[in-house]
């Protein structure tokens, strides 16, 4: 694709918190009315702060004119949504501004196009060894929140032990899967919806692979105010990188090497109790059991 904008140009609310912001931010721009906001956030990423007075009357225009600034560059413009869902990546095509799907969302649709291949590219058994972690910590009769319960296999296995769990996924068709399964599902995104609560444990079993690490800080922070218990796989090694085995479809993955991830479990609340290695198809995988610190 030919991208008529020469700038990464990252839509964030006015009265933004928490920016999960990856990458290096050469400039913050904001409106008037959020030019406080804009100064905390610029401080946070060590960007300077330009308030533009016309962005919120003609957004088409400056936004064109900061993008015009920055060629090659990220910069994150608060105060303009074009009508799309915050936080977004926009591009101009031509006809005006468009959201560019973020890596996540790619995953996902890799995942709502091919959900029975992806049923048989996996083993039919349970993750047995991350359930055995949560369980020696949490006992029958604790609710569970799944994040990206999939084909349901985990789900059915931490009933048959006796955890209460509350099935959830982002992906529809995993939803109707397990629907058609006779099992009741939420949809939840784990990167933008409330994970309500409280529970007793937050389990994710090879889900957190597909969040970018800033993405992954908010979620455990998330997870951290919903529970007392938290159990996940991922993926060990260096870097990121998309793939397309098993689906012949584009996902993303992110590998995390054990100093690291203790790091951030640390910073977002948690504290390990455990963190074991298992060897699966394609490399190494972190089983992790951590509770609230």
């Amino acid at each position: 694709m030919n991208l008529m904008c020469p700038a990464r140009i990252l839509l964030l609310p006015g009265d933004v918190q928490e920016a999960a912001v990856g990458e290096r931010v050469a400039q913050v721009y904001a409106g008037t009315f959020e030019a406080a906001a804009g100064s905390r956030l610029a401080e946070r990423l060590g960007a300077r702060l330009t308030v533009v007075p016309e962005l919120t009357q003609h957004p088409d225009q400056e936004l064109q004119s900061i993008a015009d600034l920055h060629r090659g560059e990220t910069v994150v413009v608060l105060g303009v949504d074009l009508g799309l869902k915050l936080p977004a990546v926009v591009e101009h095509t031509g006809d005006g501004w468009t959201r560019v799907p973020t890596d996540n969302e790619v995953t996902l649709s890799a995942y709502e196009q091919a959900p029975e291949k992806f049923r048989d590219s996996i083993p039919t058994a349970p993750n047995d060894e991350l359930i055995d972690l949560l369980a020696e910590r949490v006992g029958p009769g604790a609710r569970v929140l799944e994040i990206g319960s999939g084909t349901g296999r985990d789900a059915v296995e931490l009933e048959r032990r006796g955890f209460v769990v509350r099935r959830t996924d982002a992906t529809q068709a995993f939803i109707e899967m397990m629907r058609a399964d006779g099992h009741a599902v939420d949809r939840l995104n784990a990167l933008t919806d409330d994970f309500g609560g409280p529970y007793d444990a937050v389990f994710a079993d090879a889900v957190f692979l597909h969040f970018n690490r800033p993405d992954l800080a908010q979620v455990l922070r998330k997870a951290a105010r919903a529970a007392t218990v938290l159990a996940f796989s991922t993926r060990e090694g260096k870097g990121e990188e998309w793939s397309d085995r098993n689906l012949d479809l584009p996902r993303h993955f992110v590998m995390w090497q054990e100093d690291a991830l203790r790091e951030l479990l640390t910073s977002t609340g948690w504290s390990v109790q455990k963190l074991d290695r298992g060897e699966g198809k394609f490399g190494m995988w972190f089983l992790v059991l951590a509770t609230r610190a």
